[in-house]
């Protein structure tokens, strides 16, 4: 393991960044500037970096790496916080009891994931579950009647800290013996008429909106409409003959249903942890943080074994995130 870098490193790195100058780091850090670009340059020799070059005056420019260095030292920096203060408040016995929401059209995994890890760190803890629409469960986060709801997005509140765990693409379930499910995909003129099921609105108005402007972007036009308030409710309509749904590819499905993707877009169900800006539970930015590593290293290694259908990180405009 290599030792040499430690978190004072990143706290020089980022002053220098921020202030774009070691005289002015070293003033805001209340240190020497001769130690202050001594370290940093040591830093840089030890692995080979160059983050930063001369600028006008005694300012300096970042690199391409050293821009990075921002987001990246940021990130180290206040994980070390979240994780002191996980340590405090479990200390202190802070965390001892943990209220948390979930959505019926979240996968039931992710929300054991996060309990399972509530007792891993506490293992004298308690977990106090709850479910409800997206709506209820937000409401409820922000007037401290829970600590944490994992929903999916979109959820558009500057009060709430979001941490996007997982991302699903979307896919149109349909009975298996429709004439339909002999094509590989289908097209916006395969889904008029046909997708007709949708999840009630109520539940996530946000979300039916912006799935209706999505619908309306691609030209799939539709009349008539079922609303449903569970996702099996919603296949046990589709197997019904009341018309087409979007579900989470790789849904467990009922006899006699199948999916297909849509032609021409990966739209996504972006499942999240979310957990207010100054949560009362301190271990919940730490337990955030974790659940995200263990799903990025769990689509990593699905990646290994198929190539990936998710949507392109950059292509957040035609992000589906809805269904919470």
């Amino acid at each position: 393991m290599d030792d040499f870098a430690e978190f004072r490193h990143f706290r020089y790195l980022l002053a220098v960044a921020q202030h774009k100058g070691f005289r002015a780091a070293a003033e805001a850090l209340n240190t020497a500037q001769p130690s202050l670009s001594r370290q940093i340059k040591e830093f840089q020799e030890y692995y080979n970096l160059r983050l930063f070059i001369p600028g006008k005056g005694k300012r300096v420019e970042l690199t391409v790496a050293g821009e990075a260095l921002e987001v990246i030292a940021t990130e180290v920096l206040e994980v070390k916080d979240d994780a002191l203060a996980a340590l405090e408040a479990i200390q202190r016995g802070e965390a001892q009891v943990l209220r948390i929401g979930c959505t019926p059209f979240v996968d039931k995994g992710i929300c054991k994931r996060a309990t399972d890890l509530q007792k891993v760190l506490i293992p004298s803890a308690s977990v106090r579950m709850s479910t409800g629409d997206t709506s209820a469960l937000i409401s409820e986060l922000k007037n401290d009647q829970l600590d944490a709801i994992i929903v999916t997005l979109p959820v558009k509140d500057e009060a709430l800290k979001v941490q996007i765990l997982k991302r699903e693409r979307l896919v149109v379930c349909l009975p298996a013996e429709h004439p339909l499910s002999k094509k590989a995909a289908l097209s916006a003129n395969d889904l008029t008429s046909n997708l007709t099921v949708f999840r009630h609105p109520h539940q996530h108005p946000e979300a039916h909106e912006r799935l209706v402007e999505l619908l309306a972007e691609l030209g799939v036009q539709f009349d008539e409409q079922s609303y449903t308030s569970h996702p099996h409710e919603m296949q046990e309509m589709v197997k019904s003959g009341y018309g087409f749904s979007l579900i989470r590819e790789g849904t467990t499905l009922l006899d006699g249903l199948t999916t297909r993707p849509i032609i021409g877009v990966e739209w996504t169900v972006d499942t999240a942890f979310v957990y207010r800006v100054n949560p009362r539970v301190k271990i919940l930015p730490m337990i955030a943080k974790i659940l995200k590593r263990q799903f990025s290293k769990m689509a990593s290694m699905q990646g290994k074994k198929k190539s990936p259908h998710s949507a392109k990180p950059e292509d957040d405009n035609r992000q589906m995130k809805l269904l919470g």
